[in-house]
């Protein structure tokens, strides 16, 4: 019985860990002769996405056409996963259990870019029409996830395990994975040992960025509606003005973040939209605003939250107007990679692109709901990857023109090598936990 059980353990120990390391030129070599073949066929459909981006939650034809290629290379496909994901796992003997995800979501925003292929779609957003693009490059992301699964899937012989890739709705409003998750993603599908996801950012086209530890910040969503009389904008003293209490909270308000929040510890606060009224000489009886919160740590996330609150019913008190209605929304914690995983990839990465491999310093200051997966207790790394001209990028730092960001209108990645690069370096690290 004992040497049951000790063979049995062992035989675990092999399963929970790669049979012997990558040999990691030689995969490289082989990800690039694939690359090789697959990359037109990839720019067409990044192409094609790109022109063609969905609000979150409303991914139907995006999720479609993914679901159909991943069927084409061979994997079981799930669609409508916690609304328009795609789940699609490929099985390969025993071994560890790898998920890699991508985001389907676009944004209600202008392209501005003015590419061959730009984003010409509109659609109704929050009763307004809206133009939509792929401005914070899901549409890079999802080139690469169908590249990364049809190298994996021509290199079988290099790995044993199963893999699972998801394609998921709603990043944007951080409410996607917690969509997933509700609909049975780790219980209805192999529940991973590891996890990938990467983002693409303005650096260099080639380099692979990494950071132990926390990579994103905190977000919590809230709308505020202020209220007040309407009237006459002739006659304002009969009148409680609510627009005057919106433009006085949206300044007041930073000062939770300059003089109450300890300095050494990140936190931003900001209001993107207000809106309130029908015409210049009318006095509105109300005025909503909506905003975001970002930190890193439990107390200041704490702290700015009951700040902003304090400070909204503030200014509805000094203006002798009844008390604002708060809704705090979707929220999400910061994304941490797991140590061990991420300097283990990151000696992959440094192998496979040398001086193209950078170790971050600083914190991704906008936020993903890809947290949850390692909050449910996955291994997880959440990489970046560049994509502008090198030169492009060097010329910014040293005083020229500045690189447009993610969720600029102008946010034009260079397809080449941006897109090789992320499904290298995704491949490779896959690749180097599922083992040989």
């Amino acid at each position: 019985m004992i040497g049951r059980r000790v063979g049995l353990v062992l035989a675990l120990c092999v399963l929970a860990s790669p049979l012997q390391a990558l040999d990691v030129p030689s995969a490289a070599s082989q990800v690039d002769r694939t690359l090789d073949r697959i990359y037109p066929d990839l720019f067409l459909l990044y192409a094609d996405i790109h022109a063609h981006p969905e609000l979150s939650g409303q991914e139907a034809r995006t999720a479609a056409l993914l679901a159909a290629q991943m069927r084409e290379l061979g994997f079981t496909v799930t669609e409508k996963v916690g609304g328009t994901g795609v789940v699609a796992v490929l099985r390969n003997g025993a071994g560890p259990t790898v998920m890699v995800r991508t985001e389907l979501d676009g944004l209600p925003m202008e392209e501005k870019t003015g590419l061959a292929y730009a984003s010409r779609a509109q659609t109704d957003y929050n009763g307004q029409p809206t133009f939509l693009a792929h401005s914070c490059g899901h549409d890079v992301h999802m080139a690469s996830w169908i590249g990364t699964a049809s190298t994996l899937a021509g290199m079988k012989d290099r790995w044993h395990g199963t893999l699972v890739f998801v394609a998921q709705p709603a990043e944007e409003t951080l409410a996607g994975s917690a969509a997933m998750l509700a609909d049975g993603l780790f219980e209805r599908f192999p529940k991973p040992d590891y996890a990938f996801a990467l983002h693409s950012g303005p650096y260099p086209a080639g380099q692979v960025l990494y950071r132990p530890g926390a990579v994103s910040s905190n977000a919590d969503t809230l709308a505020i509606t202020f209220k007040g009389r309407g009237g006459h904008g002739a006659s304002p003293h009969t009148a409680i003005d609510p627009v005057v209490i919106a433009a006085r909270f949206v300044v007041d308000v930073q000062s939770v973040v300059s003089r109450e929040k300890d300095p050494q510890q990140p936190g931003v606060v900001t209001f993107g939209t207000i809106h309130g009224g029908t015409a210049g000489n009318i006095i509105p009886d109300e005025v909503s605003l909506r905003g975001t919160i970002r930190s890193y740590d439990p107390e200041t996330r704490a702290k700015l939250i009951a700040g902003v609150e304090r400070v909204a019913r503030a200014s509805s008190l000094m203006a002798g107007a009844p008390e604002p209605e708060i809704v705090m929304g979707e929220a999400t914690d910061s994304v941490v990679n797991d140590r061990e995983l991420t300097e283990r990839t990151a000696a992959v990465f440094r192998e496979a692109f040398g001086e193209g491999a950078v170790a971050k310093t600083n914190y991704i200051t906008a936020s993903e709901d890809y947290s949850r997966y390692a909050v449910a207790g996955v291994h997880s790394l959440f990489f970046e990857i560049g994509v502008y001209e090198p030169s492009r990028v060097e010329a910014a730092r040293n005083g020229g023109a500045p690189l447009p960001f993610n969720h600029s209108p102008f946010f034009a990645p260079v397809p080449e090598p941006t897109i090789r690069t992320a499904v290298k370096a995704m491949s490779l690290a896959v690749l180097d936990v599922l083992g040989t």
